[in-house]
């Protein structure tokens, strides 16, 4: 068993934002056991606070933002870092302005601040991201691929490749934590000059300069080039070219450094989970665009591993909920019970469930003597009860709330289901709010379609 811990004291830094250019000043204080990491926007009123996860990511673009209604933390991937890299789970970080100061383009200030702090074990036990299978993920159009495999801790293995004389193929690996603070954290973030020049020209980096970012030059630049540089950001000493392309000399923490910095921008981001990974993470070329993607299938797996563990007694590798868990989660009872057990589920995307049909469902009494066809309607029950596990697995007390259908819309029903039939509910996610969905629905026999239609429902308490 591990416990979660915080910082020992307070520690405050003030510097520049590397997108708004705006000077603030963030502190770290002690948490409490079960806070999590999070935000507090004290520039502003009532002082918003912000949680650093998944569900709050508002921005990737340049960087990765949180934020709630209209209070926004910018670029917070290295505090993250920092964070995560020393093994803290809880700890409120105070800020005055939109954006976490840059400071030399690592996580490296920071963790250094935490460190003074000091680490406080809390009486609260750690859970950990587990792995049973390995995970893959892809993103075709941006080149990258990642998988993570089942391990006894967090490692990470990274690779780059750019097609570029002064930069190319880098790789490296973080064999554990420990290995973080001297290895991982000084690494700063790198760009290309072309890079540089659009967004200073821009202004969507006005606390940029090459004294907190590596900034790498194409072979040959002609002195016009930096002469053109050095009027850009306001330089009064003439900008030089080391041998290893980077701007005004500045020596490599590492032989790898640009590779490092990946590493150390990864472990930000995967700190968004909000629970520590024990897995080993191979990621080619991903940056925070595709790691933001991948901290959001980690969640719903995670979701999907939390909801199992409250209604899903019984352990089976095939099926998500059985027919005990369903009733836990929804009123429905014989004889009108219309879902045996969920073999998929996606939490706010998709489900699918599995209704057998025999010969003994009463309705088949009256519909028909001598020709036994289950009714239409009750197909569509099905689907909705199947749509109602996926809203009300949402709540922390489903038995004392109902799912009501305000609307069923573009029913089609194209085959006949018979007694000895297996259909497959498969529900999408359209849109989805704490008391709202809509979903569409359809339902296959043997993989053939049988009906189909869109959901509307509200979730609404039960009358006491």
């Amino acid at each position: 068993m591990e416990y979660k811990h915080t910082i020992g004291g307070e520690a405050s830094y003030t510097g520049i934002g590397l997108h708004s250019g705006e000077i603030s000043t963030i502190r770290f204080k002690p948490a409490g056991p079960d806070e999590g990491i999070v935000f507090i926007r004290v520039d502003l009123p009532d002082r918003p606070e912000i949680p650093a996860d998944i569900d709050h990511v508002v921005d990737i673009s340049r960087g990765t933002t949180i934020g709630v209604g209209n209070a926004t933390v910018g670029t917070i991937e290295h505090v993250l870092s920092a964070i995560k890299g020393l093994r803290i789970d809880n700890v409120r970080i105070e800020i005055d302005g939109p954006e976490a100061p840059v400071a030399d383009g690592s996580p490296i200030v920071f963790l250094n601040l935490l460190r003074e702090c000091g680490s406080v074990q809390q009486d609260s036990e750690r859970i950990f991201f587990e792995l049973d299978a390995p995970i893959s993920f892809s993103a075709p159009e941006d080149n990258v691929d990642i998988v993570i495999v089942p391990s006894n801790e967090l490692k990470i293995t990274f690779m780059i490749d750019y097609k570029h004389p002064y930069l190319g193929t880098q790789y490296t690996w973080l064999p554990s934590l420990n290995f973080y603070e001297k290895e991982f954290a000084g690494a700063r973030t790198f760009c290309f000059i072309n890079e540089i020049l659009y967004l200073k020209e821009k202004g969507l980096i006005k606390g940029g300069s090459l004294e907190n970012a590596l900034v790498i030059a194409e072979p040959n630049i002609s002195e016009a080039e930096l002469q053109h540089l050095q009027d850009v950001f306001g330089y009064h000493k003439p900008v030089t070219v080391s041998d290893e392309g980077i701007l005004n000399s500045h020596p490599l923490r590492y032989h790898n450094e640009f590779v490092r910095h990946k590493v150390a921008d990864l472990l930000g981001d995967i700190a968004l989970l909000g629970i520590p990974i024990k897995g080993h993470i191979l990621a080619a070329r991903s940056g925070h665009k595709t790691n933001v993607a991948l901290v959001k299938k980690l969640r719903q797996i995670q979701k999907k591993n939390e909801l199992k563990k409250i209604y899903q007694k019984g352990k089976s590798d095939d099926v998500v909920f059985d027919i005990n868990a369903i009733m836990r989660i929804i009123p429905h009872r014989y004889p009108f019970l219309l879902v045996d057990k969920i073999t998929e589920f996606v939490p706010g995307e998709s489900l699918v469930g599995i209704k057998n049909v025999t010969i003994n469902e009463p309705f088949f009494q009256g519909h028909f003597p001598g020709h036994p066809i289950m009714p239409g309607v009750l197909i569509i029950e099905g689907m909705a009860q199947a749509g109602g596990i996926m809203l009300l697995n949402q709540l922390d007390n489903p038995q004392d709330y109902v799912a009501y259908f305000a609307s069923i819309d573009n029913v089609k029903f194209r085959k006949p289901v018979l007694p000895g039939d297996t259909l497959r509910y498969e529900l999408k996610v359209i849109s989805l709010k704490r008391s709202m969905a809509k979903m569409h629905g359809d339902t296959y026999v043997n993989g053939e379609k049988v009906a189909e239609g869109d959901f509307l429902a509200m979730i609404m308490e039960k009358e006491k």
